[in-house]
């Protein structure tokens, strides 16, 4: 039976009470005795803001209820994707079209460090319930637009909405759930994104097809007034620790000017404008400016928006790095695969959608299961590396015979990609939020995420360079048609390249991952003596799985 449950957002004890409360008090605070307890335990701020654990049936009220949340963003992701054309002609305004697409990217990259921040000062329900607010908000601005400009306006609302409901979800689930016990959970995330990235598509077809395209964003007030309801009564069981925070407003500015800027480069480059081009180049040069500000702010702000121990933390620096990477390689393959499968394979746009299924479906499964693995296994970080070589080896396969394989042995290359992804992504959250305070949780998981994005997004630019660069079109022109109109020689050509560039980029994360240090994972059931003893040659594991320990 779990220790009575903290109210909603009630104020719970300061590290000054920590630091003077008896261990004895810890430990029956926690409700599993620490009988391991030493002098440092003090000393170390992780500790200090631990709350009653909460029980299973509350935890899984809370989970589901952020799990509709964040399926609510996921799934605006790939829903409008196939209502685009008949937008455009429904407004005729297809020069315009993709501002449906970049409005949302800005906007709901640029505010995800914001949420994190503002969630360590004001909590997290209140911030959940704004992010929902203006995504529900967007959406209706969005069905109602009478206009290409005020559509764009809708998404980019929406936007400042979605861009808080992934950071806040993963950051409410490291509220309450301890590092030890916190991996099996984000298999769960996983599992929106899969089923988002899948049914989207689908659904959104179908909506716009057989009904109106308007219905795309009407279906979001449904499923946000569930999540309203859901979140509403199930956060207030979520711990509040409040601290004297200040909002770097200057540097919170800078950090999202910068972000735009280079948004807009990558997603003009190459589409719009050349990537040698005058604008291309002053975006970038404008984002190197503010970036280079923003570093001087950071240096110069009695309190950074940013902080500086968590920029500084080498576990954070890894985790984070090697989740960015991981991230990339997903969402450029998730982009390119399908063309792959369409115009070298000669898929149907159908067919080709049912092919990804496999990839996706094992990036959730290793996902899962890797998170349940971070319970048991001491050595965590062996099961990630291993993922990502075995990745790896499957990109270079495919880009060894880019057009010659069968379609079976695509799909199984393909599920081996996909299960190396899915290993990473639990180790890296989990292990990023390990390594830091309580009171900067929502910032440390916002800026993760935030580089996610941003990596995503660079990563998806060089890809579609790669793929351009094979074809002789003008910017502006569709790559869909550059493709078709392309040989075959050239198409397998400039694919092979693609695969190879992604092996580049996990390459990277793999060697974020091999620096990453492998610290004990905090809980309240550590492994035994007997359990963690070692057969061979290995690094002991501190009682407390204090960070810092010698």
């Amino acid at each position: 039976m779990s220790a009575p449950v903290p109210k909603t957002e009630t104020k719970t004890e300061t590290k000054a009470d920590a630091a003077h409360k008896p261990h004895g008090a810890h430990g029956h605070a926690h409700g599993h005795g620490h009988a391991q307890a030493h002098a440092p335990h003090a000393r170390h701020p992780a500790h200090e803001d631990e709350h009653p654990p909460l029980a299973h049936a509350e935890i899984r009220t809370i989970v589901i209820g952020i799990m509709l949340a964040m399926f609510l963003g996921a799934l605006d992701q790939t829903i409008v994707a196939t209502a685009l054309p008949t937008i455009g002609v429904h407004f005729g305004n297809l020069a315009e079209l993709s501002w449906v697409v970049t409005a949302y990217l800005l906007t709901a990259t640029a505010v995800t460090p914001l949420y994190g921040k503002l969630s360590d000062i004001h909590g997290r329900r209140v911030m959940m319930m704004i992010a929902i607010g203006l995504f529900v908000a967007g959406s209706i601005a969005s069905a109602l637009a009478p206009t290409m400009t005020a559509l764009v306006l809708g998404r980019a609302l929406q936007g400042l909405g979605g861009g808080g409901l992934m950071a806040l979800a993963q950051t409410i689930i490291a509220d309450v759930i301890s590092p030890r016990e916190r991996g099996r959970y984000q298999g769960y995330i996983g599992a929106v994104f899969a089923s988002s990235s899948v049914g989207g598509p689908v659904l959104g077809g179908f909506l716009t097809e057989k009904l109106d395209w308007s219905l795309i964003f009407w279906i979001n007030l449904p499923l946000g007034a569930a999540a309203l309801a859901m979140t509403w009564n199930a956060l207030k069981l979520v711990p509040f620790h409040p601290r004297k925070h200040a909002l770097d407003i200057v540097g919170a500015l800078l950090m999202m000017a910068a972000a735009v800027a280079l948004l807009l480069a990558l997603s003009w480059g190459g589409r719009d404008y050349g990537w040698f081009s005058a604008p291309i180049l002053a975006l970038i040069g404008v984002s190197l400016v503010l970036w280079v500000l923003f570093a001087w702010r950071l240096a110069r702000a009695a309190e950074p928006f940013l902080p500086l121990a968590v920029l500084g933390n080498p576990v954070v620096r890894s985790a984070a790095l090697a989740g960015a990477c991981n991230m990339g390689a997903l969402v450029g393959m998730t982009i390119y695969v399908p063309l792959y499968f369409e115009v070298v394979l000669h898929l149907s746009a159908g067919e080709s959608g049912l092919a990804l299924i496999p990839q996706m479906a094992a990036t959730v499964v290793w996902s899962t299961i890797t998170g349940r693995l971070m319970t048991f296994v001491v050595h965590y970080k062996r099961v990630p590396i291993a993922g990502t070589a075995a990745s790896i080896v499957a990109l270079v396969v495919l880009a060894a015979f880019p057009g010659s394989l069968p379609i079976w042995a695509v799909l199984m290359l393909l599920a081996v990609v996909g299960s190396g992804l899915g290993t990473v992504f639990p180790i890296s959250t989990v292990c990023m939020q390990n390594a830091v305070e309580r009171t900067q949780m929502g910032i440390a998981t916002g800026a993760a995420n935030f580089f996610r994005a941003l990596f995503s997004a660079l990563t998806v630019a060089v890809l579609g360079a790669i793929v351009i660069g094979h074809f002789s079109g003008a910017a502006g022109t569709s790559l869909e048609t550059l493709a078709r109109e392309a040989s075959a020689d050239t198409l397998a050509t400039s694919f092979r390249y693609v695969f190879l560039a992604a092996a580049l980029v996990l390459c990277f994360g793999m060697a974020f991952l091999i620096a990453l240090e492998e610290r004990p994972l905090k809980g309240p059931t550590p492994p035994s003596e007997g359990a963690v003893a070692p057969t061979g040659p290995a690094t002991p594991i501190p009682d407390e799985g204090l960070p810092g320990r010698p």
